[in-house]
């Protein structure tokens, strides 16, 4: 008896962590579903342009978009330049 309850609570164990996977999951999609589709556009332009200053990895820009119930919507740019130190070497 104690076999068929091993194998019973692994399903349990399988079935939680699969909700909580589809959670993350929908939570995820429901942060995109607002944004403008030119978003990954906007932030590979960004990135091309400050190529032609700095050397920088791709995820060195975040762009982030946020609209509020007021109808204010804030784009929110951050970029993560290398130390000018390190560059000269």
């Amino acid at each position: 008896m104690s076999l068929l309850d091993y194998f019973r609570s692994e399903k349990k164990n399988t079935a939680s962590l699969a909700k909580e996977r589809l959670q993350i999951i929908v939570a995820h999609e429901r942060s995109q579903r607002g944004t403008p589709d030119y978003l990954p556009q906007l932030k590979q332009d960004i990135l091309d342009v400050i190529r032609k200053y700095v050397n920088i990895s791709n995820d060195a820009v975040q762009v982030q978009f946020d609209q509020n119930e007021d109808d204010l919507a804030v784009l929110e740019l951050n970029v993560t330049l290398p130390d000018e130190e390190k560059e000269k070497k």
